[in-house]
């Protein structure tokens, strides 16, 4: 079991990664923006966070840069549905920055459970 941090404005989709998380044995925590992500990484660090891209006030953008910057081994799966950049785009400039795994909205309970499964060396 490793305790799971999710980061998403969208609360249908939050609570859904949420659901599948916990169905499969894991610790949850959510929060709904980057300033709330950070708060509760600082305060107690999570295996792995799943982060959006898009969100208002502090984005993931801005969650990556700042995690890799404060704990370089962070594991962070980044996930965009696009936007203001087309999707690839996103999760490319993601890797960049140092997110170990990327995925496509809409996302698929296996590709997130591969995910989680690969970041954490399962």
């Amino acid at each position: 079991m490793a305790r799971i941090l999710v980061v998403d404005d969208d609360r249908d989709l939050r609570g859904a990664l949420v659901r599948i998380l916990i169905k499969a044995g894991h610790e949850v925590v959510q929060a709904e923006d980057g300033g709330a992500a950070l708060a509760a990484y600082r305060a107690r660090p999570a295996d792995v966070i799943i982060t959006d891209m898009y969100m208002p006030a502090v984005d993931g953008v801005e969650v990556v840069v700042r995690l890799v910057d404060e704990f370089p081994d962070a594991r962070l799966i980044v996930m965009s549905g696009g936007g203001q950049m087309e999707k690839e785009d996103v999760l490319d400039l993601a890797r960049r920055l140092g997110a170990r795994r990327t995925l496509a909205k809409p996302i698929d309970r296996v590709a997130l459970l591969d995910a989680v499964n690969d970041v954490l060396g399962r």
